[in-house]
């Protein structure tokens, strides 16, 4: 799984898994129940039955069996933690705003990161994320680590993207500090839509490879111009990354229901994992 098999993140004390039982969720059971085992970490798994007063009213029955669906879900999960000798408790909610719960849940468990699939049950287009995700990234209070079906950590070439801003130097900082602990490399990128404005993207990566000579991490940097989301994908692509660290918010931050388009568009097109910062 990890490139010398050590827990890629520091201080990965709680893990807080979320699932609807989807095969859309199952890369993100298999990563958490990865970490939580390399990294020694307690393992808590949350699903939350989406329902709404109506239909507990009309039809009492279906959300009935739709709860016992999801214990068994989250039984079977419990069951495979353990079989790894994790301890996993798990969670379960019915309500409406499922992505509440998981905020508030991470909170209450002082997480240090929330894992989860980047679409639900519902699928939708390839365009955006599942609004469940979205919303928990907009609101979480800790690291987001979002996991495709097919995604795996191999923590061999991290691809981290910059535009300067507050929410970026943290996921500079995350990038390094996890190429560190596994030994592997990191791709540095920043993106400016026109030519005027590439010296920014320049400083930019030349602060990103300055600070992984200071860490003995090496470092390949890219400053360009273009559509920053379809240049962060593809050069993820073109060089190979597993994982994607990007901030919440760009430079022009937004309210905190949203993330900003960039970020939502990369989780939602990148061929692999994405760790957010927020």
């Amino acid at each position: 799984m990890l490139k010398g098999e050590v827990c890629p993140i520091a201080k990965l004390e709680t893990i807080l898994l979320a699932t609807d039982g989807s095969d859309y969720s199952e890369g993100a059971v298999r990563e958490a129940i990865r970490f939580a085992n390399k990294c020694t970490s307690r393992l808590f798994v949350i699903s939350v039955v989406e329902t709404n007063p109506e239909l507990a009213i009309y039809a009492p029955d279906v959300v009935e069996k739709i709860e016992k669906q999801t214990f068994e879900t989250l039984k079977r999960i419990k069951e495979r933690a353990e079989g790894k000798g994790i301890t996993c408790e798990i969670i379960s909610h019915s309500g409406e705003s499922p992505h509440k719960y998981i905020v508030e849940e991470a909170e209450r468990l002082n997480a240090d990161i929330i894992i989860m699939g980047r679409r639900g049950r519902r699928g939708l287009m390839k365009l955006m994320m599942g609004s469940v995700t979205a919303l928990v990234i907009g609101h979480a209070p800790c690291k987001v680590f979002v996991v495709p079906r097919a995604g795996e950590l191999k923590c061999e070439r991290i691809l981290v993207a910059t535009d300067g801003s507050e929410y970026s130097e943290k996921a500079v900082r995350e990038a390094i500090s996890i190429a560190k602990r596994c030994g592997s490399s990191i791709v540095a990128i920043s993106v400016e839509h026109r030519e005027s404005e590439l010296q920014r993207a320049k400083d930019n990566v030349r602060h990103i490879r300055d600070f992984a000579d200071k860490e003995g991490v090496e470092a390949e940097t890219f400053a360009i111009t273009g559509t920053p989301y379809e240049s962060i994908v593809t050069t993820a692509q073109v060089k190979n990354a597993d994982l994607i660290v990007i901030g919440r918010h760009g430079r022009t931050g937004l309210r905190k229901l949203l993330m900003g388009s960039v970020a939502e568009r990369v989780i939602a097109l990148a061929h692999c994992s994405v760790l957010v910062l927020t």
